[in-house]
């Protein structure tokens, strides 16, 4: 099954963490329509240009080489107080 990701990316981080998470293809939509309201056709490609750089800035920081090395291994839950919290 292909498996698209589409609600709430903001990051480049929020990519990667949806595509180690298994995620095909991550869908950019409400960040790059802000950009076209804002300066049209530029605006938009300025949004996505700034995603794809804080991507490939976030796969640095996780020591990963390319979008092929995405898998669950590179994440981990972290838990916290909120999390005790929704479980009761």
């Amino acid at each position: 099954m292909t498996v698209l990701f589409d609600s709430g990316i903001r990051t480049g981080a929020d990519i990667l963490k949806a595509l180690c998470l298994g995620a095909h293809a991550v869908l950019v939509g409400r960040p790059a329509i802000y950009g076209l309201a804002i300066d049209g056709k530029n605006g938009a490609k300025a949004v996505l240009q700034g995603l794809l750089a804080d991507l490939y800035a976030s796969l640095g920081l996780a020591g990963m080489h390319s979008i092929k090395q995405c898998d669950r291994s590179m994440i981990r839950r972290v838990p916290y107080g909120g999390d005790v919290k929704a479980m009761m």
